[in-house]
């Protein structure tokens, strides 16, 4: 196994055009207006349209005005597919709690990855899932994202999590590379019973803040997923293959969709300066 496992990721067919492309992309975002003074109020909004659109992904879908209202709801929702959104607004609080400031200097520190996973399951899953399976690595098979092959069981599950963890603190591969890794090993992995999806999602954001892809943290690559899920279920059942072409074309959807989040930061920035948010 090479030193960085993941440096050679960048050199597989179309990835490196595609790295560039998304790189490009944040960089000309930092440069808006909106980020002068009032990053935060756009990193908010992005938030909560990321966590929007990631309840989505797995079938959760509720109007933003409505998504903007459980940000300050009490613990506890009657209505299923509402505690599954408020438990992505949740788990999108968690981990925005940890990005650096726009502006920060040098590498944010972030927990240990299986620590970070837990923190961020048991936002997810409170109000939804029992409270003995929040956070813990399954025991059993997932209840969710099982057309991607064949889930490890749960010893398998942590050791994966841990040489994940090892790999990705010493790795300088791209910060899209290594942010999209995570995102598609999570997927493969399914660590716990059900909510893997949004916990897959909110961490691969957060690492591709902390590593620098996208400095602003609104990017809001979670859109795309949320138009197209099943070609992002398809693109994730290939990088769970293995093989070269199905990394390579996992590794081009998501820098793909980090384009498109991009747009969507830029409307929610335009929406902040004017003073007024969109509503979709």
């Amino acid at each position: 196994m090479p030193a960085d496992p993941l440096a050679p990721l960048a050199d597989l067919p179309g990835v490196a055009d595609a790295v560039a492309r998304a790189r490009d992309a944040c960089e000309q975002l930092r440069w808006h207006e909106a980020y002068r003074r009032r990053w935060r109020e756009v990193r908010a909004e992005a938030g909560l349209r990321s966590a929007r659109a990631s309840a989505a992904v797995d079938g959760a879908r509720l109007p933003l005005d409505v998504v903007r209202g459980l940000a300050t709801a009490p613990a506890g929702a009657p209505d299923p597919q509402v505690a599954r959104v408020l438990g992505a607004v949740r788990a999108t609080a968690v981990v925005e709690r940890l990005m650096p400031d726009l502006g920060a200097r040098g590498a944010a520190a972030l927990p240990p990855l299986g620590q970070l996973l837990a923190r961020v399951h048991a936002a997810a899953g409170g109000g939804w899932l029992d409270d003995d399976l929040l956070g813990r690595v399954r025991s059993g098979a997932p209840q969710d994202l099982t057309g991607l092959g064949p889930a490890p069981d749960g010893a398998q599950v942590a050791a994966r999590i841990d040489l994940l963890g090892r790999t990705v603190a010493g790795s300088t591969a791209p910060a899209l590379v290594v942010a999209a890794v995570v995102h598609g090993e999570l997927l493969t992995l399914r660590p716990f019973a059900a909510g893997n999806g949004v916990v897959a999602r909110a961490v691969a954001r957060l690492v591709a803040t902390a590593r620098g892809l996208d400095p602003t943290g609104s990017v809001v690559a979670d859109v795309a997923w949320a138009v197209a899920p099943q070609p992002y279920l398809g693109a994730a059942a290939q990088f769970a293959t293995g093989t070269p072409d199905g990394v390579a074309a996992w590794l081009r959807a998501c820098a793909e969709a980090v384009v498109s989040g991009v747009d969507e930061a830029r409307v929610v920035a335009d929406g902040v300066l004017a003073g007024r948010l969109p509503s979709a």
